[in-house]
């Protein structure tokens, strides 16, 4: 994988990840995960060793997650892939947070890899500020989880990812070509649903533990 890298230090505090995966699985209710056949368990076979996944499943009951996610923990583990929460607690590697909304929440102690969403430059910086390890900036391209939304393209992506203090992926219609396309306009990585559900172009991602002193 190219390896995202950001400084240590900075407006966070305490100790950056130093490397982190460039291709990431978003999960959704919509690709299940009850049954072996499910869209979710050939997303998850198709993510490059190394990989992340941000866990999600939002519409699901609280106990259906949590048991989820503890089988995605164990499927990470033997791959090597990272797993980080969001809005749900005791994931493996960290915590996801949507969007900062503009304020400055700050960092939990030991909250291992801290990654947010983002819709627009000045929200990409708020999370960084907030600290965030890393940011997914979307839409990039028009996508079937937000039907109508407004795709920022790639020029808008480039311009507002531009001295970036950390590393940004591009999430929304991503596919493997497409991040080749955006890597020259400054992505680090890229975040998909169904592009893993799909068929995806090769790729050689691999992945870069975080600290001993991030977990």
């Amino acid at each position: 994988m190219q390896q995202a890298r950001r400084a240590d230090g900075g407006p966070g505090g305490g100790a950056r990840v130093a490397g982190v995966p460039t291709r990431w699985l978003f999960t959704d209710e919509r690709l299940g995960g009850l049954a072996a056949g499910d869209a979710l368990w050939r997303a998850v076979a198709r993510l490059p060793r190394g990989g992340g996944i941000v866990f999600r499943h939002y519409g699901w009951a609280e106990s259906e997650r949590r048991a989820l996610l503890g089988q995605l923990s164990r499927v990470a583990r033997r791959r090597g892939l990272m797993i980080v929460g969001s809005c749900t607690p005791g994931a493996r590697d960290g915590v996801h947070r949507p969007g900062f909304g503009g304020t400055r929440p700050g960092r939990s102690r030991g909250a291992g890899l801290v990654t947010a969403g983002a819709h627009d430059r000045a929200g990409m910086l708020a999370a960084f500020r907030g600290g965030a390890d890393l940011v997914f900036l979307s839409p990039v391209f028009p996508t079937s989880s937000h039907p109508g939304g407004r795709a920022l393209g790639p020029v808008r992506f480039g311009l507002a990812v531009r001295g970036a203090p950390g590393p940004v992926m591009a999430l929304g219609g991503m596919t493997e070509p497409r991040f080749r396309q955006l890597q020259a306009l400054g992505a680090a990585g890229y975040g998909a649903i169904d592009g893993w559900v799909e068929k995806v172009g090769n790729c050689s991602s691999r992945g870069f533990p975080v600290r001993a002193a991030d977990r």
